[in-house]
């Protein structure tokens, strides 16, 4: 009986894969990095330095708590942070009001501070947009709609 579940399991997935239904979950398996250079055409250095500089915009706007809470569903959180290119977060206009309005002033200049980390890496301000879709559903895939939640709060 246990064998008979376990070959019907195993042929349901494998239809399942083999029409397309359960690339969600496959996804599951595949690290970020090799998600965003499959689908958006980038190099790795690319994905790695775009996803840090995303998750490091997220954790500006977000409790210590809440950014443990990814870090946690997400343990590759703190290495793509890592790759991100550096920005001067002190200079320019967006720059200088978010510190004088402190995080609360985050969608401005993290928007700012993402399209230069972008431009640094060679890619275009319109694959933010691309990023976070992506990382969002990774995501929510990975770490459930508690993480999902909090990243998209804290990118907003």
């Amino acid at each position: 009986m246990l064998k008979r579940k376990l070959v019907f399991g195993f042929l349901s997935i494998s239809f399942m894969l083999a029409m397309g239904i359960g690339s969600a979950a496959f996804a599951m398996d595949m690290n970020l990095v090799s998600i965003l250079t499959k689908d958006l055409n980038v190099s790795s250095q690319q994905a790695e330095g775009g996803a840090g500089a995303i998750f490091n915009a997220a954790s500006q706007n977000m409790s210590l708590d809440d950014f443990a809470k990814v870090t946690d569903a997400l343990p590759e959180v703190q290495s793509l942070m890592k790759a991100a290119p550096s920005t001067d977060k002190g200079s320019g206009t967006f720059g200088g009001l978010s510190s004088m309005l402190g995080k609360s002033g985050g969608g401005v200049s993290s928007l700012a501070g993402l399209t230069s980390a972008f431009s640094q890496l060679g890619l275009g301000g319109d694959m933010v947009q691309k990023f976070m879709a992506i990382i969002l559903d990774y995501a929510q895939n990975s770490g459930g709609d508690v993480v999902a939640n909090l990243l998209k709060m804290a990118l907003q």
